[in-house]
């Protein structure tokens, strides 16, 4: 069940519903045994593949490539810039601000014509209201960036 709660924008003076994380996040290790859990693959064997996809997505993806995992969705890189006036200043070295990751989730066309997104099967999820002081745990940014 996912949790929300009321958030005040203090700019617009208006609330707003937002989804929140609680506890701890989900780690490798225990996506693998699930994983393992509901297949024949045994959970080292899963949890050495899922150890060995990110430096297999970057390579592909730093050759411009978007890399796309069935029934989860696509991955691309993308720049955060800053733009310049002038041709002659153009400066790609400098005007990258950061790199990312966009992630963009499988979707399936249902019998009705409507698309359901991966991950967001919104007819399953039963959202639960939280008070408006319970803190976001997540997600838990990496402390070397």
């Amino acid at each position: 069940m996912p949790f929300w709660k009321k958030q005040l924008n203090k700019s617009k003076k208006v609330y707003y519903p937002q989804a929140i994380v609680k506890g701890k996040p989900i780690e490798t290790e225990d996506i693998a045994r699930e994983l393992a859990r509901i297949s024949t693959v045994s959970n080292s064997d899963v949890q050495a593949v899922l150890g060995d996809i990110a430096p297999v997505m970057h390579n592909m993806m730093k050759q411009g490539k978007s890399v796309h995992i069935k029934g989860l969705g696509y991955f691309r890189y993308t720049l955060d810039t800053v733009g310049v006036a002038d041709l002659k200043e153009f400066d790609f070295q400098k005007q990258v601000k950061a790199v990312r990751v966009e992630f963009t989730p499988d979707r399936e066309k249902n019998s009705s014509g409507a698309y359901t997104r991966a991950l967001v099967d919104s007819g399953s999820l039963e959202w639960i209201e939280l008070s408006s002081d319970t803190v976001d745990d997540g997600p838990v940014p990496d402390p070397t960036l």
